[in-house]
Parts: C-alpha cells; sequence; structure tokens
C-alpha cells in the first residue's frame, strides 16, 4: 500500500518553452517542405514532452520502504527526517552537503528532505531529495521506520 507518492516533473513552464520545438522546426525545414517543418516539430515536441514526464524519477513510500526513483531505503535502514525549504534548502543542496551524501536532486524542485541512515556499512550518511511537499514525505516516511523502545 502507498502511502505517498510524487513524480517530480518539471512545471508547465518548461513544457510551454517546449514548444518552442515547433516553430524552430518549421523554420529549418521551410526551403523543404512546410507540412514536414510541422509535422517534426509537433512530433519532437511529443517526444521531448514525454521523455521529461516519464524520466521524471517517482518517490514513493510504501511498506516495503522509501523509493526514489530505482533506489530503495528499507524501513530498517531509515533514521531520523529533517525537511528544508527556501534558503535553508538551499543551503543544504549547497555549502552543507556532505559528498558522501546520495543525492536526487531537481532544479525545478527547491524544498528537500534529509534521511538520515541507520545501516553502518552504507558509505552515504544520508539521502538528501528534492520533493514539493516535504514534510507529507516526512510524514509517511517516519510512518514506516521501525520503532525502538524511548521513541
Amino acid at each position: 500500500m502507498n502511502t505517498y507518492r510524487e513524480r517530480l516533473v518539471p512545471p508547465p513552464l518548461v513544457f510551454v518553452a517546449l514548444l518552442m520545438v515547433v516553430p524552430a522546426s518549421v523554420l529549418v525545414f521551410l526551403p523543404i517542405n512546410v507540412p514536414v517543418g510541422w509535422i517534426v516539430g509537433i512530433g519532437l515536441f511529443v517526444a521531448f514532452g514525454l521523455a521529461l514526464w516519464f524520466g521524471s524519477p517517482v518517490m514513493a513510500v510504501d511498506d516495503t520502504g522509501f523509493h526514489a526513483g530505482r533506489a530503495v531505503l528499507y524501513p530498517s535502514e531509515i533514521g531520523t527526517t529533517a525537511a528544508f525549504s527556501a534558503e535553508e534548502a538551499t543551503a543544504e543542496r549547497g555549502v552543507r552537503l556532505d559528498a558522501r551524501a546520495w543525492t536526487l536532486f531537481r532544479g525545478w524542485v527547491k524544498p528537500v528532505l534529509k534521511i538520515e541512515l541507520t545501516d553502518l556499512s552504507d558509505p552515504a550518511p544520508y539521502w538528501l531529495v528534492s520533493t514539493r511537499h516535504p514534510r507529507k514525505l516526512s510524514q509517511a516516511i517516519d510512518g514506516i521506520r521501525p520503532r525502538t523502545p524511548g521513541r
């Protein structure tokens, strides 16, 4: 059962900017064949749009763990979480970032969630992932994390 799911797709403005492929294709094909230019332009727009959509990583939390793209953190490996927004998120992605950390960033998603790891054999001290809803993701992850006495 999924308790959280988010696809880190680009904002609509990126798809609007991608529309510029259509007139560019028409201009390229203008000396050859205008209808072919329109067909190629629309085809490229659709192809690039689908690539952006389906190429965007999905983050999900379910009973098996936290999935960030193809990577998985099992509940027993998850420590505490911390949500960051605005300038704090920028600092976490920049000056405060540990080079050993596992990261999944998207430039169009500013907030991040930091997930400490409990697995001492893992060379990464934590995961840092972009998310539009860091508090909701944190709550979902906390919901699958095993409880130890005193928590």
